[in-house]
């Protein structure tokens, strides 16, 4: 017996790299890594046994777009427009944010992804260094990126790139790798040419991926062909930002010469249906962009704006979606949107080579489904038709990241849950104490 080998016995396997075939087989992991899979497996070659009969086992899924720390803004402003929301109340509230609270709020939103089955998350949001003492703790992976804006002041610019650069000095590869930094401009509406230029130079210069909102509601095209006479994509392929290393979250509303413009560039799409239908902003053409072999995947945004970070209930918003919006209902299949929340969320955050399958030598980011529950029963004829269309994210039963048992039994290993509420619920009551005194 091996220290640090985790043995799954008797599992479902849907592994996106077979086509979701689902096969029954046991699978090793030693240390942080899945070393062997087989028909059988000694039990004696591992540490921990975990018996996963009646389970479907899969990779953890991954967020490619959300602000953690808004989960302590679940709910304080619904039903507006993304203008209304914005402006009127949570650039408000976040201007009374502080690193205490940014922490509060990650810890809050880690403890969601867990127990919803997702491992991996790309955010962008302010104090991330707090953020990532969060994602340390809790065990989960994350990409992270500092939400530069400056609207055209030269001295805000300076300041938006000294914060991305120090997370990425101090945070870039810790938690035993488990964290990446990315340049994070927020938008071509809130960040300058200047900005988006010189973020081009350094993502290349430093290797560093680029996370950005683009495309999110008609009002930002139409502002974007009055101020420039062009649509968002059209002006950042002028100014020569975009890359493979993009990720664009959002895209809802797209010319097709801007879809030929994200082929062409090869840059990556993070889908946000049920946020973009919360703030009335519109479907993007996700089957459209999927018949075109560009890279989608999926993301939740904030909690703020949606209300959760159930990536099992986004992907299945996003297949519906896609099938009443196009009145077809073969397109974005169950198999799609699975590889979408899997394979395709690696792929999107460079980090394909290992996350996003259950292969011999990849991080074992796992996670299994319970199907002994009555959403779950009797099996659909598809097993992936049963994770996306059946299940949610209550129905995962355990986590694992990088190696380490973050959730077990659906109970949390790694953080104190009701501590974490508690002191969630007394930030956000002091965030709208200080908010009413101004």
């Amino acid at each position: 017996m091996k220290d640090n080998t985790i043995l799954i016995k008797n599992a479902l396997i849907l592994n996106p790299n077979n086509d979701f075939e689902d096969k029954r087989q046991s699978i090793l992991i030693e240390d942080n890594i899945i070393s062997q899979i087989s028909d059988e497996i000694d039990e004696s070659s591992a540490e921990k046994v975990i018996d996963a009969s009646g389970k479907i086992l899969l990779p953890g899924f991954v967020n490619t777009h959300t602000h953690l720390s808004m989960a302590l803004f679940r709910g304080l402003a619904d039903d507006l427009s993304l203008d209304s929301w914005l402006n009127d109340h949570i650039w408000p509230m976040e201007a009374n944010l502080n690193g205490d609270y940014c922490y509060i709020g990650a810890l809050l939103g880690a403890v969601e992804l867990i127990k919803s089955g997702t491992t991996t998350f790309s955010d962008m949001y302010f104090y991330m260094e707090d953020v990532a003492r969060a994602v340390d703790e809790s065990g989960i992976r994350a990409v992270l990126s500092y939400g530069m804006i400056d609207f055209g002041d030269a001295e805000k610019r300076e300041n938006e790139f000294k914060e991305n650069l120090s997370l990425f000095e101090n945070c870039n590869g810790m938690a035993n790798g488990r964290i990446k930094v990315f340049f994070g401009p927020h938008s071509p509406y809130t960040a300058s040419e200047e900005l988006l230029i010189r973020v081009r130079e350094l993502a290349d210069k430093y290797n560093m991926g680029i996370h950005i909102h683009v495309s999110e509601t008609q009002k930002e095209i139409n502002d974007s062909l009055k101020e420039k006479g062009l649509r968002p994509f059209e002006y950042l392929d002028k100014i020569g930002f975009l890359g493979p290393d993009v990720v664009a979250a959002h895209c809802v509303w797209l010319s097709d010469s801007e879809i030929e413009i994200i082929k062409k560039n090869n840059v990556k799409v993070s889908h946000n249906p049920c946020s973009n239908m919360k703030l009335a902003s519109g479907i993007s053409p996700v089957s459209k962009l999927i018949e075109n072999d560009i890279c989608v995947s999926i993301g939740t945004d904030g909690a703020s704006s949606n209300n959760n970070l159930d990536l099992i209930e986004e992907l299945k918003t996003a297949s519906l979606l896609q099938k009443v919006s196009t009145l077809d209902p073969k397109v974005l299949t169950s198999d799609e949107a699975l590889a979408m929340g899997t394979i395709k969320g690696a792929e999107a955050l460079g980090l394909e080579n290992e996350i996003g399958s259950i292969e011999v030598g990849k991080k074992a980011d796992i996670i299994l489904i319970d199907t002994d529950s009555a959403n779950m029963v009797p099996d659909s004829s598809n097993l992936s038709s049963n994770i996306i269309y059946s299940a949610n994210g209550s129905n995962v039963d355990t986590t694992i990241c990088d190696g380490k048992i973050l959730m077990e039994n659906k109970k949390l290993l790694v953080l104190d849950e009701q501590e974490i509420y508690s002191k969630a619920k007394k930030a956000i009551i002091e965030l709208k104490e200080l908010r009413e005194a101004i």
